[in-house]
């Protein structure tokens, strides 16, 4: 005996399927003695189950569907300790379910397939007899002639395989016979779910046409358009008769005409009267139909084999456009000003570049401001010796002039000019462009400038401006290191064994190391003048040995403690025990930013940017911060600091510049890296 297989084998979802029938006796009707009852047998392969199922006959008044469900049936007598097993089936034989005999007629594919692969010698397959009372009944039904006959209309089929298909057209009506007509463009869509068309217009812009949804509701639409309207209701797909007419008072009786004897035909366009070239009559407007879209193509393609679709051109061509001219400046207000008044029927003021604006403004400490010393060129012994700090404003690009108030010169010092932007000089002032505007570019240290015949000599910079041209060096190529050593190698690259001569020369001490001074002075005679000053300044700035002067984290904390005791602040403990609870790991340490958001939930009196400099300042390994420390330092009761007569190095904004030399100045250069950076060691 077969044993059956278990669940989650290779037979799993495996089913056998056959062909059978079984024979019914019916003894009360005179009509049929016996009846054909066709049904499905399955046979589970993964355990050996069996299940008999009838499929659905219209009208049979017998109760079909699942006849044995789903479960091991077990052999007639005597064997009924036992089960059927796939041995047990084959084609042309016989087989007893619970005393019903089943015979077995054919099977599917697969289940020969399958029983050829297990050894089974396969019966050839049996026609499948016919219930011979439903012969002779269907005989009848053929043979009747109804006198309401069904006439059944399958719209469903079409619906179905072609929702949401839909052919495009584009055409154009030609309207230019009539008065004040002209050619008019339009998109035809033909619907195949159910064989209507809809018509659009394409509304060209300034046309003075009202833009109306449609131009052609969604109807079918007929190829004629008769001589007059319709009346509801007379074409319709059924004809109906009035057999009495009005012989019996006011009553009628109603047959379906069969012969259509009073039907209104009328013919519809189609899809395969659709056709690139063609033209279509709507309702009176005729539209040829100049292109398609690629569905339409392969749709042609694939039903009607049409291989050509040649466009018409139909569009106009567009028209010549006409060149704006600008009427040139008239002095009157700005030129930006005046130009918008030239493009608009309403005026509007010039619009300024916002988004600059929001990343270029003051941010904090960061002014986003480059600030310049500059002088006079000039003989004037009076105006010689004046200084000016010429202020660039990068959020906007405009330019401040001021004049620190220097003792007994005889010259009150104060705003020289008001912040604006400042065209350049030996300009066209009544021209139709925008003049050219000095912008960041133009200004750095050895520039000349000329603001309103006032020509300056910019001699240096503040500390900012240098370290955000040098930060940007992509917009500022007087700052780009490599744009700068780039043209010294091809300025000095000739005589380069004779300038490290002149460079040892210098030093013969042998320390790599020079003055400022010195160094300036052999890069102007290397250059021969090819290199600004502030092309100079910053080589040395780049090669310079500078001071390790960082920001002291006690002066840091005695500011902080200085505006924890102004705003008389002593919730230490408490900020001390949420940094705590914030510890999860109990290492004593914390990000900085979860450190500085604790500070900012207990509304600490010290502004951002000073508590950012602090945190940074007091960050250890992996830019974790020992809280108890940073706790106890800005603890002002218990550990006080000194007052700011013990801190070295004070404090100073860059909005306080006054055209002084920078608090930290390049001293001492090494010049060994940059003749190697330049020249190469081997040369």
């Amino acid at each position: 005996m077969a044993l059956p297989l278990l669940p989650g084998n290779s037979f799993n979802r495996n089913v056998l399927s056959f062909d059978a029938y079984f024979d019914e006796e019916v003894p009360d009707k005179n009509q049929e003695l016996y009846r054909i009852r066709h049904c499905k047998i399955y046979f589970y392969l993964e355990d050996d189950t069996i299940q008999v199922v009838e499929p659905q006959v219209k009208n049979s008044g017998i109760p079909q569907g699942t006849i044995l469900r789903r479960h091991r049936v077990p052999l007639p007598p005597p064997n009924e300790d036992q089960f059927y097993t796939i041995d047990n089936f084959n084609l042309d034989t016989d087989i007893v379910f619970y005393g019903r005999r089943y015979r077995i007629t054919d099977c599917d594919q697969f289940t020969k397939i399958f029983l050829r692969k297990m050894g089974v010698r396969l019966n050839p397959a049996q026609n499948r007899p016919d219930d011979p009372y439903t012969k002779e009944r269907q005989k009848l039904i053929d043979s009747m002639t109804p006198l309401r006959p069904y006439e059944r209309f399958d719209t469903l089929r079409q619906f179905l395989e072609h929702d949401g298909h839909v052919l495009r057209f584009y055409g154009i009506w030609d309207d230019t016979e009539t008065m004040f007509g002209d050619a008019r463009e339009m998109v035809l869509h033909y619907f195949l779910s159910n064989d209507t068309i809809e018509v659009k217009e394409v509304i060209p812009l300034n046309s003075g046409r009202d833009a109306t949804p449609l131009f052609l509701n969604r109807q079918k639409l007929p190829k004629y358009a008769p001589v007059g309207l319709y009346q509801p209701g007379t074409i319709t797909d059924r004809t109906v008769l009035n057999v009495f007419g009005g012989l019996v008072g006011n009553k009628g009786r109603y047959i379906l005409d069969n012969c259509k004897t009073g039907a209104v035909h009328q013919e519809f366009y189609k899809d395969c009267d659709l056709r690139i070239g063609s033209t279509i009559n709507v309702w009176g407007r005729r539209i040829l139909l100049c292109d398609c879209d690629e569905f339409t193509k392969e749709y042609y393609r694939t039903r009607y084999g049409i291989q050509d679709f040649t466009p018409i051109p139909y569009k106009a061509p567009p028209p010549v456009k006409v060149e704006r001219i600008v009427p040139p400046y008239n002095g009157f207000g700005s030129e930006a000003d005046s130009l918008c008044a030239c493009l608009r029927l309403l005026p509007k003021p010039p619009q300024k570049d916002f988004k600059k604006f929001m990343e270029k403004d003051r941010q904090g400490l960061e002014s986003n401001i480059l600030r310049f010393l500059a002088q006079f060129i000039t003989t004037d012994p009076i105006d010689k010796d004046r200084k000016f700090i010429i202020s660039y404003f990068l959020s906007d690009d405009t330019i401040q002039v001021f004049e620190p108030p220097q003792r007994n010169t005889g010259v009150i010092g104060g705003k020289f000019l008001e912040r604006g932007k400042i065209k350049k000089p030996g300009q066209e002032i009544y021209k139709s462009e925008l003049p050219e505007y000095y912008t960041a570019v133009d200004l750095y240290v050895g520039a000349k400038v000329c603001f309103h015949d006032h020509v300056f000599l910019l001699v240096d910079a503040d500390e900012y401006a240098f370290n955000y041209m040098e930060k940007h060096a992509n917009e500022f190529p007087m700052a780009n290191i490599n744009i700068i050593l780039n043209k010294l190698k091809v300025i000095g690259e000739p005589r380069s064994r004779e300038i490290k001569q002149i460079f040892a020369a210098t030093d013969p001490q042998h320390t790599t190391v020079i003055d400022y001074d010195e160094f300036r002075n052999l890069m102007l005679n290397i250059s021969d003048g090819k290199l600004s000053e502030h092309e100079i300044m910053t080589i040395g700035r780049y090669y310079s040995v500078r001071d390790e002067n960082e920001m002291d984290v006690t002066y840091l904390l005695a500011v902080s403690q200085e505006l924890l005791k102004k705003n008389n602040y002593e919730n230490f403990a408490q900020l001390f025990a949420h940094l705590a609870y914030n510890d999860r790991d109990r290492c004593g340490l914390l990000a900085s930013d979860k450190c500085r958001t604790v500070c900012k939930s207990f509304r600490l009196p010290i502004p951002d940017d000073l508590l950012r400099a602090l945190l940074t300042a007091c960050e250890g390994c992996k830019d974790q911060v020992n809280y108890k420390k940073f706790v106890d330092g800005l603890n002002w009761r218990l550990h006080p600091i000194p007052a700011f007569q013990t801190i070295l190095i004070p404090l100073q904004y860059e909005d306080e510049w006054s055209g002084q030399p920078p608090t930290l100045p390049v001293k001492k250069i090494k010049y060994l890296p940059l003749i190697e950076d330049v020249f190469g060691i081997n040369n």
